[in-house]
């Protein structure tokens, strides 16, 4: 049974930095891909950005030059670095791991930028 363990969110001010982390246990294919989606109050889900197994990355328009991911392999886990936030970067963030074939979601961590 594979989780997605997401941690690190809260409330931050504008222009504030948050780091994101998430942790997968259980088994899975060694070549997967590994990221973080959001949700907005009233909005589809979206992406944000990932990274995968061999450390290629895709992320939306909106995080290039605010927000880094990274992952660490032995560890199985994945990081988020986001740096000059928004309030339009409020939402819940959701932890995603793909392997060929099957899609996992973390339960999602709320992250609110407000002064």
């Amino acid at each position: 049974q594979v989780q997605l363990v997401e941690s690190g969110g809260g409330l931050v001010q504008p222009g504030g930095s948050l780091r994101l982390s998430c942790a997968a246990s259980g088994s899975f294919f060694r070549f997967n891909v590994m990221g973080w989606y959001r949700q907005a109050l009233g909005k589809e889900r979206e992406l944000v950005a990932t990274i995968t197994s061999d450390g290629s990355t895709n992320s939306a328009d909106s995080a290039k030059g605010r927000f880094t991911i990274s992952r660490d392999n032995a560890q199985n886990t994945v990081h988020l670095q986001m740096n000059s936030l928004k309030p339009e970067d409020t939402a819940v963030y959701y932890c995603y791991l793909y392997v060929p074939g099957r899609v996992y979601w973390g339960k999602g961590t709320l992250i609110t930028v407000s002064s």
